[in-house]
């Protein structure tokens, strides 16, 4: 429910780029100020990792998250009660982005910290099933958002849509955002972060475990934030910047997009746990390997096949969605995974949040600012295929996983020696 609420405003915010842009943006380069809005929220999320990981790790997860999920509610609402560009002025866009950069602060502890949480509570041996439902929580928002819209296209019409219908999804996180904090709230602590706390016999993390994960875990560091560049490239130009994509340069309608982005979302969405459940079998490696090789291979032929006709473009977006579904099924058992107990909240969250402010929320900006410059429109297939690439650097150095505790203050890794074809058997000897 808490990673639904956030990542429903990232679904309501691109299904409604087009209205927010009307609303907030008015001129020739209103949607170019529509991704600004978008790209600058993910400037804070660095700085609100560097505040809430080292937090998390010193006070506990659980209070941190019971916050962010807070703050990330109200701001959302919060947009939705905004006076537009034909009211204030230019007062409503710096409200907007005012917001934006609260949501931004707010998420870059409450990703890190519930992929964490749900890391160290989850059995050894199904933590990759387990841990792919945050990301059904992900798309579950995404589809929720575009279905949200699109079910008040369909009852308010487009005039009404823009010019007021595109407030209510706004206004409907904050319920979710409550509902999320009093499940929260009720939750017991991670016995493995639990675990570390007594056994040192003091609260770890701090600045000091902040020093400590940038001194002595540089390797982790990098290794996680290239994936994370693969990763999200192609998460928000595929889940956010699609639906002005396909308006604009392909010129589909509003609601038809709405219907192709629902429909990807949901497909995603439902094969989610079974990857999960397959990379406790054969590993996180061959997972990301075989997603990082697909879309270098394939982001180009299916941006040029979703440009022939509607139903093209769903096919090349279901079969991008899959190739995508590997790693996004298994960021929560590999990325907490990398790093040990006392710096685990903060180095995901530090190197997430980092690599994202500068390659994931920047992706929608970039791909609109080369295609309005260039007209090339097959550059987000490009630039998918350039992120996959170093996000292949980085799975060299990604250790294996899969069925190995994650407890204590050593880095995870389940061993050199075990194949692919054994890492079943071996996780019952390497299991707590």
């Amino acid at each position: 429910m808490g990673n639904a609420t956030e990542w429903f405003d990232y679904g309501v915010y691109a299904a409604t780029a087009t209205y927010l842009t009307d609303a907030f943006f008015p001129g020739d380069l209103g949607t170019l100020g529509t991704m600004l809005g978008f790209a600058i929220s993910f400037l804070l999320r660095p700085l609100g990792g560097m505040v809430w990981g080292p937090l998390g790790d010193r006070i506990g997860r659980k209070a941190v998250l019971a916050t962010t999920i807070l703050l990330m509610a109200a701001a959302t609402g919060a947009i939705g009660l905004l006076p537009t560009h034909s009211q204030v002025g230019v007062l409503a866009p710096i409200l907007l982005i005012a917001l934006r950069v609260v949501q931004g602060f707010s998420t870059g502890g409450e990703y890190g910290g519930a992929a964490t949480y749900l890391a160290e509570c989850a059995s050894d041996k199904k933590r990759g099933f387990l841990g792919s439902f945050l990301e059904f929580g992900t798309l579950a928002g995404f589809v929720g958002g575009s279905a949200t819209v699109l079910t008040c296209q369909l009852a308010f019409g487009s005039a009404a849509m823009h010019d007021w219908g595109w407030r209510i999804p706004f206004l409907l996180a904050v319920p979710l955002g409550l509902v999320g904090w009093y499940l929260r709230s009720k939750l017991d602590e991670s016995p493995v972060f639990t675990e570390v706390a007594e056994e040192e016999n003091q609260p770890p993390g701090g600045l000091r475990g902040l020093r400590e994960l940038v001194t002595t875990y540089r390797r982790e560091l990098l290794t996680l934030a290239g994936l994370v560049v693969a990763l999200n490239v192609v998460n928000y130009t595929l889940l956010t910047y699609q639906p002005t994509y396909l308006q604009k340069t392909i010129g589909m309608g509003e609601s038809d997009t709405t219907a192709m982005m629902l429909i990807g979302q949901t497909v995603m969405m439902l094969v989610l746990p079974f990857f999960g459940r397959l990379s406790d079998r054969v590993g996180r490696r061959p997972m990301w390997l075989f997603s990082l090789v697909g879309l270098a291979a394939l982001a180009v032929p299916m941006y040029w096949l979703m440009g022939q006709g509607t139903v093209w473009a769903i096919t090349g977006f279901v079969v991008l969605g899959l190739l995508y579904v590997p790693q996004l099924a298994t960021i929560s058992s590999t990325f907490p995974a990398i790093f040990p107990t006392h710096v685990r909240y903060a180095g995901f969250a530090l190197a997430y949040n980092l690599s994202t402010a500068a390659f994931g929320g920047t992706a929608p900006l970039v791909n609109e600012a080369v295609i309005e410059g260039t007209g090339w429109s097959l550059f987000p297939a490009v630039y998918m295929v350039g992120a996959s690439l170093v996000g292949l650097v980085a799975w060299c150095f990604l250790r294996e996983t899969a069925g190995t505790s994650l407890r204590g203050t050593e880095v995870p890794d389940a061993g050199d020696d075990i194949t692919l074809g054994s890492l079943v058997p071996a996780k019952a000897a390497i299991a707590p």
